[in-house]
């Protein structure tokens, strides 16, 4: 049985200055949580078929719960049921492809969101995205935090996008006061 193609694979992250989305503790802090940038999240879910992220991510607010989603887990060898959420599929790509991991989902195509954390955003750079929604928080500093991709801070998030092939976009202002920028990173025709 051929798994249908998807139609889009979409990142979404807001980092801090320095590309954390979270603290050392692994803990998004109240400054990343921008009232502009979760409508922006938020609104862009509602067009998502299904989500994915790791154990210790989630998306919040009140349709998270009937969202079809993978959750990227060591816990199993390859693709297996959620114990308690029938919408959702864990899996450990160690032990199954993505296209696995979607068929068991059991949705013919449509848009994927990727929503965290580290690994699971620096997973999907090798599958590859077809947009990434970068939102900069720039008022706000975690040292010694959780990276948006593995190679941060040696490189800066965009470094890390434009190395695999994505270009930004032009800058949109969420909250001017807060200096929050978004910018949806795309991948370049050549690269298409």
């Amino acid at each position: 049985m051929a798994v249908p193609r998807l139609a889009r694979i979409e990142g979404y992250a807001i980092v801090s200055a320095d590309g954390m989305l979270a603290n050392a503790a692994g803990v998004m802090p109240p400054e990343l949580k921008i009232e502009a940038d979760q409508r922006f999240f938020h609104g862009s879910l509602e067009r998502a078929d299904a989500v994915v992220h790791g154990r210790h991510s989630h998306e919040g607010g009140p349709k998270a719960s009937v969202r079809p989603r993978l959750i990227v887990t060591r816990r199993v060898v390859a693709i297996a049921p959620h114990p308690d959420n029938p919408k959702a599929v864990l899996w450990n790509p160690a032990g199954a492809t993505f296209e696995d991991a979607w068929g068991a989902l059991g949705i013919p195509g449509g848009v994927l969101a990727v929503i965290g954390g580290t690994e699971i955003f620096g997973l999907f750079l090798g599958i590859g995205y077809d947009a990434f929604y970068l939102t900069r928080a720039d008022h706000v500093h975690l040292p010694g935090g959780r990276p948006v991709f593995p190679e941060v801070p040696a490189l800066t998030p965009e470094e890390v996008l434009r190395r695999r092939g994505l270009r930004p976009g032009p800058k949109r202002v969420l909250d001017a006061e807060k200096d929050v920028i978004l910018v949806t990173w795309e991948p370049s025709r050549a690269s298409i």
